[in-house]
């Protein structure tokens, strides 16, 4: 059964490989890495014809993480084109098929790894998840995936849709499984700014390489540094309290509700205290999102010229169309013409979309209109989100209001697809945790839990997701 699951299938065998004496901790296991995730000698084209022939010269430091781990990459998956859309149709590459029902989308933008996982094309994989991209994709191919709080994993190496926002996460068959894999992937990272220095105090040899000209002899320590989430998949939840964010049950499918539903009753069979929340800041926060994703995506992207990074000339792979060679325009001044025709064919639709928006949001006389209102509601989103907490231990909404769409159906109607996240992207607003576990099935089709927990409290959603499992 052919999915479209790939975009560059190739085994990349593991740095380290265990023997009599070690055992390492993904010894044997296989691993697809989203296509946005750069790996050393094998391209990485982040589902566009923008990068098709794009091959980085250093891994990012979740892949080099892998494969000291002992783990087999086996090929790069299929995505929605830089990470922007939700059923990884917008890929360069064509659609990936969901594999619970071909004829139905696998979400996205992380389509192809979910895919892989759910196929058994890969014991697990990694996604990234910007507005919901590593968990839609698990709710609708029935598997788990986690995004992790912001900074916990190492975003050094990952070709940017929108900094603020996203985070690499892994997807796997299993809780147990996927939390083995955030064991691996997480912790400090000195190539990487934005992975958080703040729990205690811990030796600079322990993050840093020998040779690091670091003058600090001792810094604050990662939050992951002294935990092992896949232990947290087998401790007792009873006792704890568990808030409904009934806000994200208003508008989505009856169907999907009560399967929601029912998963919460076992919860409550199990010991755990349930309760009602309402964040009233989510009402506007997808709005607040895409106003900030596609600001930031404009910028990111706009290094794609075909100077810089991209395709200086010829034919596109997937397309009959030629891009132009900037080159060839360079003494006649015609810069912009140039770049302009490049980006023309180089993206495609929803891309392009985004970027005009985003920079739309970002120009003069709309600055403060529009991206800094959605940085405020940004702010109140946060706030409301640590009032919840005060409540409960963790929120549960289903992770996705609708069933998997049926391929093709979600593209004639863009607002439709943004809508579709809106249980996602309020976590990435917030910059918290939350994990996705298959909760049963309607007609066939495979429905999320969605377990948020506060900042770094990654192991309390995994302990709360083993149960709903």
């Amino acid at each position: 059964m052919d999915l479209n699951t790939f975009i560059t299938a190739k085994q990349v065998n593991p740095e380290i490989e265990s023997d009599t004496e070690t055992t390492l901790p993904l010894d044997g296991v296989t691993v697809a890495i989203k296509d946005n995730i750069s790996t050393a000698g094998v391209r990485t084209t982040c589902g566009s014809a923008m990068l098709s022939d794009y091959v980085p010269p250093y891994d990012a430091t979740v892949v080099e993480r892998l494969k000291q781990a002992g783990a087999t990459i086996v090929g790069k998956t299929n995505m929605d084109e830089f990470g922007m859309g939700g059923t990884t149709e917008t890929s360069a590459y064509g659609p990936t098929k969901n594999p619970v029902d071909t004829d139905h989308v696998p979400g996205g933008s992380s389509g192809g790894s979910a895919a892989a996982v759910a196929s058994g094309a890969a014991d697990v994989a990694l996604g990234s998840d910007t507005g919901g991209s590593v968990r839609n994709p698990a709710a609708f191919c029935g598997v788990v995936g986690i995004k992790p709080t912001y900074g916990l994993v190492s975003r050094y190496g990952l070709i940017a849709y929108a900094n603020s926002l996203e985070q690499i996460g892994p997807i796997a068959s299993t809780v147990q499984e996927a939390a083995e894999l955030l064991d691996v992937i997480s912790g400090p990272d000195p190539h990487d700014a934005t992975t958080r220095f703040d729990n205690g105090e811990t030796s600079i040899s322990d993050i840093n390489p020998p040779d690091s000209d670091s003058d600090s002899d001792t810094i604050t320590s990662h939050p992951a540094t002294p935990k092992t989430y896949a232990a947290a998949a087998d401790e007792d939840v009873s006792g704890m309290t568990v808030g409904v964010v009934t806000d994200l049950l208003d508008g989505a499918d009856d169907r999907v509700v009560e399967t929601f539903r029912a998963a919460i009753a076992e919860l409550e069979s199990q010991g755990i205290e349930i309760v009602e929340v309402s964040l009233d800041s989510l009402e506007h926060a997808v709005q607040a999102y895409y106003v900030i994703a596609m600001s930031e995506a404009s910028s990111n992207l706009a290094r794609f010229d075909g100077v810089r990074y991209g395709p200086a000339g010829g034919a596109t792979e997937n397309s009959n169309e030629t891009i132009p060679n900037v080159d060839a325009n360079v003494d006649d001044g015609n810069w912009n013409d140039s770049f302009a025709a490049v980006r023309d064919i180089g993206f495609g639709e929803e891309v392009k979309r985004r970027i005009l928006l985003g920079t739309y949001a970002l120009s003069a006389g709309y600055h403060e209109k529009y991206y800094d209102k959605a940085q405020d509601a940004r702010e109140w989103v946060k706030q409301d989100f640590e009032t919840a907490f005060e409540k409960a231990d963790v929120l549960a909404t289903p992770t996705m209001p609708v069933l998997p769409p049926a391929i093709g159906e979600s593209l004639e109607d863009p607002l439709k697809l943004y809508l579709m996240d809106a249980n996602t992207v309020p976590v990435n607003l917030a910059n918290l945790p939350a994990i996705s576990v298959p909760a049963g099935e309607v007609d066939g089709l495979p429905v999320g839990f969605q377990a948020i927990g506060p900042a770094f409290g990654e192991e309390i959603i995994i302990q709360v997701a083993a149960a709903v499992e």
